[in-house]
């Protein structure tokens, strides 16, 4: 008899995402003032993301408590982390964001990160199979 497990890739993906989109919300709530002087996100937009952030980070996590992995819920994490990447960079180009260079050289490395989480993550489900 076999049971049901998901692959330890997969799970450090989730887990790592979690971790990092959590801290990176509890920086732009702890930290608005000096995030906004030093990539003049407005401070305002960074409360939002900060609570959507640590929100997004705890239900990554927690998709990850199972023994089984949900692969649907695991799937959207990988389709919502590469709206995130392409919608970032896409404000940024469009001047929405309104950041200084720093923030502008931030928002794509951000980016960059959240579309290597995603990249993994879809590797991982692939290889669960």
């Amino acid at each position: 008899m076999t049971t049901a497990t998901t692959t330890p890739l997969l799970r450090l993906a989730l887990r790592l995402d979690a971790v990092v989109t959590g801290a990176n919300g509890l920086a732009y709530l702890l930290l608005s003032g000096p995030v906004n002087d030093l990539l003049g996100l407005a401070v305002p937009l960074q409360r939002g993301v900060g609570v959507f952030l640590l929100v997004y980070g705890v239900a990554v996590w927690l998709l990850t408590v199972p023994r089984v992995v949900n692969r649907g819920a695991a799937a959207a994490v990988v389709a919502l982390n590469v709206v995130w990447a392409v919608v970032s960079v896409a404000e940024l180009a469009l001047g929405g964001l309104g950041t200084t260079t720093l923030g502008a050289v931030w928002v794509v490395a951000q980016a960059l990160v959240v579309g290597g989480f995603a990249a993994l993550q879809y590797v991982a489900l692939r290889r669960e199979r």
